[in-house]
């Protein structure tokens, strides 16, 4: 098996159905990781909520696969993390200021998307896994979506990474930021996150099931949920959709 420089495993397949069902497969077979599953073509991809991922070959796909330490109640700031991981990860390829974090876990480039990210836990044995499936619009984005995609070739003026070449960069910065988190906990990973976050104190809509809810992003608490500024109340969020401005 390769391995990167931090000594995760990697594995590339042509064609698979998706990275993240196949790092589920593997975790349920005993594999603890750490490992990236990466693919140049997949056919049954999906992002959060099991919306399709659409993709083609030349942007990257891939799955992170790896058994964390701690209080498992505490995974899901790892979305933070890793979307901090991936968009330090874009930045060494992409022109400056091109590139912000929209909550929770995507890169947006210019306003657009150009990566999402799925956190998914897994238990077995006993163990508590975790699949960070990642996708990144590099030479290709759809355009039949109710949002504006972007494409990373756009932004930068060299040739764009490989599959391998980009899982390395995002496997460097994130056992940085995971062993920050380890060390400190989400405060300086939250931090961290809001510097390079689009919206902070501006006004946004958060859609909810059955409701859009209205105010001013305040930032984010302990937890990760985003703080929704209303008058004089404030409310805090832990799943839903943005949309900037009134």
């Amino acid at each position: 098996m390769k391995r990167l420089p931090s000594g995760t495993g990697l594995e590339v397949y042509d064609t698979i159905d998706s990275t993240s069902a196949e790092a589920k497969r593997r975790a349920g077979a005993g594999e603890p990781g750490p490992l990236w599953i990466l693919a140049h073509e997949q056919t049954a991809g999906y992002g959060r909520r099991g919306r399709a991922w659409q993709g083609r070959a030349g942007n990257f796909a891939g799955t992170f696969l790896f058994s964390p330490e701690g209080d498992p109640a505490s995974f899901g700031q790892l979305s933070f993390v890793a979307a901090i991981a991936v968009l330090f990860a874009l930045s060494e390829y992409a022109r400056d200021g091109v590139l912000d974090l929209k909550w929770p876990n995507d890169i947006l480039c210019e306003g657009g998307k150009l990566s999402g990210l799925l956190l998914e836990r897994i238990d077995h044995d006993d163990t508590a896994r975790v699949a960070l499936g990642v996708g990144v619009n590099i030479i290709a984005a759809p355009s039949d979506l109710p949002y504006r995609a972007a494409k990373l070739i756009d932004v930068m003026d060299d040739a764009p990474p490989t599959l391998e070449e980009l899982a390395r960069r995002i496997d460097h910065h994130f056992w940085n930021m995971y062993m920050a988190w380890g060390k400190t906990g989400f405060a300086q990973i939250r931090d961290t996150w809001l510097k390079h976050a689009r919206g902070v104190g501006d006004p946004i809509c958060v859609r909810l099931p059955g409701e859009d809810a209205r105010g001013y992003f305040e930032g984010l608490d302990e937890a990760g949920a985003l703080i929704l500024r209303q008058g004089d109340a404030r409310r805090f969020i832990t799943a839903g959709e943005i949309m900037f401005g009134e």
